[in-house]
């Protein structure tokens, strides 16, 4: 599963040709969370507030490259690295 960003101790992972809806995996220590990327909400898991707020800004900023990757993966192309929050 390729690491495409990381940023405050939290990791974005995205897996190759995954089921729908669109999403991507967050980790923070013990904490694991997918992300439907369209509508900006967790589809499973937990996650500290605050570490969940970082998670969801990040991906409302990187829709566009985010689905730009989901259509790679399920096409079995690349997956690009996005920029981290700063």
């Amino acid at each position: 599963m390729p690491l495409i960003s990381e940023f405050f101790g939290i990791k974005i992972y995205m897996y190759w040709n995954e089921h729908f809806p669109p999403h991507f995996h967050a980790e923070y220590g013990n904490y694991t969370i997918l992300v439907d990327i369209e509508n900006g909400v967790v589809i499973r898991g937990t996650f500290p507030l605050r570490q969940l707020k970082f998670v969801l800004a990040w991906c409302e900023l990187h829709k566009v490259e985010l689905m730009n990757n989901w259509e790679s993966s399920r096409n079995h192309g690349s997956i690009a690295p996005i920029e981290p929050l700063k």
